[in-house]
């Protein structure tokens, strides 16, 4: 129903665990001392709550219907202890209204910075997966986690916890004053109360289920968002027609969501409706049952007074009871959020410092791959490196790199040529360590990189890759990521260096000029030495080239080139080039297939094998007369 299609509802996975209620306890753990005085304000407002009620019965019973020695000992106003009780009425509400201010503020405040921390952490958690997440991990389902997920569970960690404690002590206070005034009374009120409670752990299992589908369906919507709204996904659909076609899929899914929410919304709806039917006519249980006490005793054994002070005790208590019924079905539709959030921040870093990490100090730029053995998806077990020969040749092929073996020397231009899918991106993402080998090692300056800290790591390798992703922020900011402290004339020597300040200069606000989302405003030439510019700033002493130049046409290839020059000087470079016209002055050419290195030499070395790269080259330029590119040496 509601449009939700043929998919079912997630199941409930997971009961509530107390470990979990734990965790989310200790989240509160930093403001432990704000949570105090919160609880001491809720304790003393709460406890103030059941004065009132008491003063309602002395009110009645001594100030307006006492006996009084100025009435003949007749029922009559007793107006100076009247006005010292309307004077309590008076000032207790108003004490507790401007506790209770305070105690917002400060439950509000600790419950918005223990969402700041939540958010901290997951994001800074994300931030530390290894490049395998993202590349099997929807961009808007993560999103969908770090904004909606956690979103979701504000309200619960903002007012949940000040509410069940203020509740929990109404209740308590209130049923104890109930008691000491009429057992039989308070029996009565509370006679269906564990019915309720049943009922209320089964709605609030069902709203869990439903919440955990709607949080699922969520974040499948904010993936569609984000996915076509995009400049690229807008790009595409508009260049095949297929507006109609994303629309509906949108209002599919958005109709699904509707769905959901409007389930979750009235998922015990009846329930609570019946409970506040049982309390609006408690009360008038109660009158009726005062007065068959009172006529079967000929007198007023259950007076006025009491019956007053009793009602209002009864209409205070059944608001929290009704609120605590409320919030506890909240409560486990939010933890199906915190079991979302916690599902992420439980995922491990497989790619981290190692316990004897050191940092990479004066690279030489020196890079070797030694027997390295690496598939995307973890292989069972613990590899040890295999000779190729005792391999079976249909196993070779479960491997993107297998037994690969090369070395750069400090300063050389290395150029890794190959089909589509040999694996020479593969290469150089082992060598920042975006992923870890199975097998094998990948060392700079004869350091394995998973003994080295990731920071200088990551400060000792530059990359240029073919989709340059720029920020949708100001050029200068963009420039000021490859070096942070970067003066203006550092940025504009980069700039001149890369061949790019001469356009940047032409901006309509130079360097403070927005590029756009990825930087839509610039040609792809543009963005590629902008991002080459970045990359100068950063000053590496390794740099690494994936494709830079595929994707251009002829005068920006050129363009690119010259500005790869200055970048290229003294430093180790790996390049990879579809375009072998980028790669003839390679120091070394690496020629890999099928993962493997099957060829390695100079240029001219490499023709006169007349091997795989000498039939790329051919089929490449065939009809071309080259001529070795200056630009890259």
């Amino acid at each position: 129903m509601f449009g939700m299609g043929a998919r079912p509802l997630d199941e409930d996975p997971r009961p509530i665990k107390p470990a979990t209620v734990r965790r989310v306890v200790r989240t509160f753990s930093p403001y432990k001392k704000k949570v105090a005085v919160v609880g001491l304000a809720i304790v003393i407002t709460a406890g103030l709550g059941v004065v009132n009620p008491l003063l309602i019965i002395a009110v009645f019973d001594k100030a307006l219907f006492g006996a009084n020695s100025n009435c003949a000992g007749q029922p009559c106003p007793n107006l100076p202890l009247l006005y010292r009780y309307v004077a309590l009425m008076i000032a207790i509400p108003l004490v507790t209204s401007i506790i209770g201010i305070g105690q917002t503020y400060l439950a509000n405040q600790v419950g918005l910075r223990v969402m700041q921390d939540l958010r901290n952490a997951l994001y800074r958690h994300l931030q530390e997966m290894p490049l395998r997440f993202f590349t099997t991990t929807r961009t808007g389902e993560i999103q969908s986690r770090l904004a909606n997920d956690v979103g979701g569970v504000q309200s619960v960690v903002t007012d949940t916890a000040s509410t069940v404690l203020s509740n929990t002590v109404t209740i308590v206070s209130t049923i104890v004053t109930m008691l000491i005034i009429s057992i039989p009374l308070t029996i009565l009120s509370l006679l269906l109360l564990p019915l309720f409670l049943w009922l209320t752990v089964r709605v609030g299992k069902a709203r869990r289920v439903v919440a955990t589908s709607t949080q699922k369906t969520l974040a499948d919507l904010t993936s569609i968002t984000e996915e076509t709204l995009s400049v690229s996904g807008m790009l595409l659909s508009k260049s095949f027609g297929r507006q109609s076609f994303e629309i509906g899929r949108f209002r599919e899914e958005n109709e699904r969501l509707t769905g959901l929410q409007i389930r979750q919304t009235m998922i015990g709806r009846s329930f609570f409706a019946l409970i506040g039917f049982f309390f609006s006519i408690t009360p008038a249980l109660v009158y009726l049952v005062a007065g068959w006490v009172n006529s079967n005793h000929g007198s007023a054994v259950i007076q006025s007074g009491m019956l007053v002070g009793f009602t209002t005790l009864q209409s205070r208590l059944f608001f929290p009871i009704g609120s605590m019924l409320q919030v506890s079905t909240e409560v486990q539709s939010s933890f199906a959020l915190f079991d979302r959030v916690f599902e992420y921040l439980d995922m491990e870093h497989e790619i981290v410092d190692a316990p004897d990490a050191e940092p990479l100090v004066n690279v030489r730029g020196r890079v070797e791959l030694d027997h390295v053995r690496f598939r995307y998806e973890e292989p069972p077990g613990d590899l040890v490196p295999i000779s190729p020969e005792t391999v079976p040749t249909e196993q070779l092929r479960e491997w993107t790199l297998d037994d690969v073996s090369l070395t750069i020397e400090p300063g050389q231009l290395a150029a890794l040529v190959g089909p589509s899918g040999a694996g020479k991106t593969t290469i150089t993402y082992l060598v920042p360590r975006l992923y870890d080998v199975q097998a094998g090692a990948v060392r700079i300056d004869d350091h394995d990189v998973r003994h080295v800290t990731l920071e200088s790591l990551g400060d000792a390798i530059g990359v240029v890759t073919q989709e340059t992703y720029l920020f949708h922020d100001t050029v200068r900011r963009n420039l000021l990521y490859g070096k942070p402290d970067a003066t203006l004339e550092e940025l504009e020597a980069a700039a001149r260096a890369a061949n790019i300040h001469g356009k940047i200069s032409e901006l309509p606000e130079g360097y403070d000029t927005v590029v756009g989302e990825r930087g839509y405003k610039l040609s792809g030439g543009e963005k590629q030495r902008l991002a080459i510019a970045r990359v100068i700033l950063k000053d590496p002493s390794i740099l690494i080239l994936d494709e830079a130049t595929s994707s251009l046409d002829t005068t920006s290839e050129r363009l690119v080139q010259s500005a790869l020059e200055p970048l290229m000087q003294g430093r180790t470079t790996i390049a990879i080039a579809h375009r072998l016209s980028t790669i003839l002055q390679a120091d070394v050419i690496f020629v890999i297939d099928r993962g493997r290195v099957v060829e390695q030499g100079t240029h001219e070395e490499l023709l006169t094998k007349s091997g795989l790269y000498a039939r790329l080259y051919e089929q490449q330029f065939q009809d071309q007369v080259i001529e070795p590119d200056s630009s890259l040496r």
